[in-house]
């Protein structure tokens, strides 16, 4: 399996890179390959997340003590708090960048609005590339879950450099590259509990969807639903067949 991690990061890694190249994702009204990819995203964590998050309700549940036996649904609320953190971050950098204006009347990047969505894309890079070297022994989910993957970040890339573009292409997509590289690294090299992993997979699930659905619901966005819809019910289907 070692191989197809390697070959996977290395996948993940060229779409942060290249993706800027595809000037077919560009313009208004939202290609409908960027909407398709989002629709194969949200797919992919209702059918094979969230079930993986049912599997790892239980090892939390016997994983916990003290007061937190209290709290039943510890993996929901873990899914939950990762959908809250990333809109956390996104409402903070919007506000930075509300108050932020650029003196020659062109709007230009908010560096510390960058520097925000950098860190926390950062690390969430870093949990996907954990996960894609230490959570799968077959290839199949394997395939399924560098898929998705790497049309989420064609999704959160085009967002990304919409809002930041020469700064995020000189800089910020290799720092994004470097995470995942990390990611990876970690999860070949260090083994963290079963416990821990059915958090990461919480919190990822919880993510994917913020970052998704935060990309698709605004209307300058002007996405289109049919496109999102195919995404999602073709990659659906596709998981539940195999």
């Amino acid at each position: 399996m070692l191989v197809y991690v390697l070959v996977a990061t290395a996948g993940l890694i060229l779409v942060h890179l290249f993706g800027a190249k595809l000037k077919f994702l560009e313009g208004t009204p939202r290609s409908i390959w960027l909407s398709s990819a989002g629709g194969i995203s949200v797919a992919y964590v209702f059918i094979h997340l969230l079930p993986e998050l049912a599997e790892g309700q239980e090892v939390i549940r016997k994983s916990v003590t003290g007061i937190f036996k209290v709290l039943d649904q510890h993996a929901y609320l873990m899914a939950l708090g990762g959908l809250i953190i990333f809109y956390g971050l996104e409402r903070a950098a919007k506000e930075s960048h509300a108050e932020h204006h650029a003196s020659d009347n062109e709007e230009t990047p908010d560096k510390k609005v960058f520097w925000l969505h950098i860190t926390s894309f950062s690390i969430y890079n870093v949990l996907i590339g954990y996960l894609l070297a230490n959570n799968f022994r077959e290839l199949k989910p394997l395939i399924f879950f560098f898929v998705a993957m790497a049309l989420h970040f064609l999704v959160t890339d085009f967002g990304l450099r919409s809002e930041f573009k020469n700064t995020y292409h000189t800089v910020g997509r290799w720092i994004l590259t470097i995470a995942v590289a990390i990611g990876t690294a970690v999860g070949l090299f260090m083994e963290v509990p079963e416990v821990a992993t059915s958090a990461l997979v919480a919190i990822l699930a919880g993510g994917v969807i913020l970052n998704v659905l935060k990309e698709e619901l605004p209307e300058e966005r002007r996405s289109r639903f049919t496109p999102f819809l195919l995404g999602a019910l073709a990659y659906a289907a596709l998981l539940l067949a195999f």
